[in-house]
This record gives structure tokens, sequence and C-alpha cells, in this order.
């Protein structure tokens, strides 16, 4: 068993703020328990750019990153493996907020486009299949999660 951890921080801003109107910005600090710092945010999707902080990441985002880093990382495993030498891997996943009953959202899909280069031989269609399915199977994140996740490899890196 392992145990992760994380912490956010946020305070009201200025005392003229009205909380209870939701008047007041959504910034805040995330620390993870590895002691790294980001600027955390609600999404301007849902709140709009007046109290989404600027530069800084929301849980969604943090959702989308996560699946995708664990999937980049499990694939890396899955494709050593079997032998391939994997030596740059680019993702430019997307992740998909939809209503799944009145006044309940959630992100409901996340697409990965991994990019993948190899020294060596490279798989074939099937091979490279095999191994996303292995990575998909063998990712934390992924069997944390009810939301679909589909993988659109894109063409090989050079």
């Amino acid at each position: 068993m392992a145990i992760y951890r994380a912490s956010v921080d946020w305070r009201l801003a200025a005392p003229d703020e009205d909380f209870l109107k939701g008047r007041y910005p959504r910034a805040h600090q995330v620390r993870y328990g590895s002691g790294v710092e980001v600027p955390g945010t609600a999404s301007h999707h849902v709140i709009g750019n007046r109290w989404a902080a600027p530069n800084a990441v929301d849980p969604e985002e943090m959702l989308v990153a996560s699946i995708a880093q664990c999937h980049m990382l499990s694939f890396l495993h899955v494709a050593r493996e079997a032998g391939f030498v994997v030596d740059q891997y680019r993702d430019e996943a997307e992740g998909v907020m939809e209503e799944i009953a009145p006044g309940r959202m959630a992100v409901t899909r996340v697409t990965l486009r991994p990019a993948i280069g190899y020294g060596g031989r490279s798989p074939s269609t099937e091979e490279a299949d095999h191994l996303h399915h292995a990575a998909h199977e063998t990712c934390f994140i992924a069997n944390s999660v009810k939301t679909e996740i589909t993988v659109k490899a894109r063409q090989a890196l050079r």
C-alpha cells in the first residue's frame, strides 16, 4: 500500500469580496507530497475568466494530465519489457467535460494522442496497439477513474 498526499491552500483575498454572491477569486496553491507546489484555480470554462486565476492549473486539467502521464509511464515500462527502445514520447491529451445529469458535470472522456519515437525497431501497428492496451491496463490512474480513455496513436516521432 502507498499513501499519496496533496494539500490545497485558499483564502479570501480582500474583505470587499462578496463570498456569498460568488464574487471571489478561485486562485489557490496546490502542494504535493513531493514538495512541488503549483498555482491552482477553478476552470475558466466553469466560472469565467474574471474569477479564474491566470497561469494556474485547474482540477480538470490535472486529471487529464495525470491520465496522460500515467499512460506514458506505463507505456515506457511495457515497451521496455517487450524489448522496444523508446527514445521520445509526446502526447497531446484532451479531456471533455459534459453534463451527466441535470446540474452534474463530469470529465467523461479523455483522448490520448501519443506520438512515440523508437531507437531501433519500431513496433508494428498490432504490437503498438497491444502495448497501449497493456499500458492502459497497468495505469493506476486509468484503473481509478470511470472516465472513458481512448488512445489514438499519432505518427512516430523522428
